[in-house]
């Protein structure tokens, strides 16, 4: 059974009505979660060029959670570090709201070991994950070699607005 949070955290800017939920207590980890996620959360919607309010709830769990989120809606029977279920559009919705975008799920053991393996801090590999994830509710993928060059150039722009170094620049180092 889920374990649920006994105070979301939300916070509204004039783009991005934002819910966090930590559930995990490995999160702990992470100072300032909410502020890690709106940061990187609004730098992904500027880069991606979303109009209007929107709105995201981000899901900060555990291993066992994802694994059974990404079993059940990609049958990966495994935990992996982030998810993202983009919201369909709501018929009728007034103008004036936040459109919703969707929701991002992160999971603390398998996110805390890919920032330690990667020589990253946890709020800068926390950052790139909300990009990604916010990029992927925007409509933006990488299943072709092309859609996963345009992903990264937005990511690493929406990094750079923040910052942070580009994180794939080690890949390139690696590779030649």
């Amino acid at each position: 059974m889920m374990a649920r949070p006994t105070a979301p955290s939300s916070c509204q800017d004039d783009q991005i009505d934002l819910v966090v939920l930590v559930e995990a207590p490995d999160w702990a980890a992470l100072a300032r979660p909410e502020a890690v996620v709106q940061r990187a959360a609004a730098a992904a919607v500027s880069v991606a060029g979303v109009a209007g309010a929107v709105a995201i709830t981000v899901l900060m769990t555990d291993d066992a959670e994802i694994a059974a989120l990404n079993r059940a809606w990609r049958g990966r029977d495994r935990p992996t570090n982030v998810l993202s279920f983009p919201a369909a559009p709501i018929p009728g919705a007034p103008v004036t709201s936040a459109r919703p975008l969707g929701d991002i799920v992160l999971a603390a053991g398998v996110v805390a070991a890919e920032a330690r393996a990667q020589g990253k801090t946890l709020d800068n590999h926390v950052s790139h994950l909300i990009v990604h994830g916010v990029l992927h509710l925007a409509g933006h993928e990488h299943e072709t070699d092309k859609a996963a060059a345009a992903m990264q150039a937005l990511e690493i722009r929406a990094l750079s607005d923040l910052g942070i170094a580009d994180p794939y620049e080690r890949d390139v180092a690696k590779a030649g």
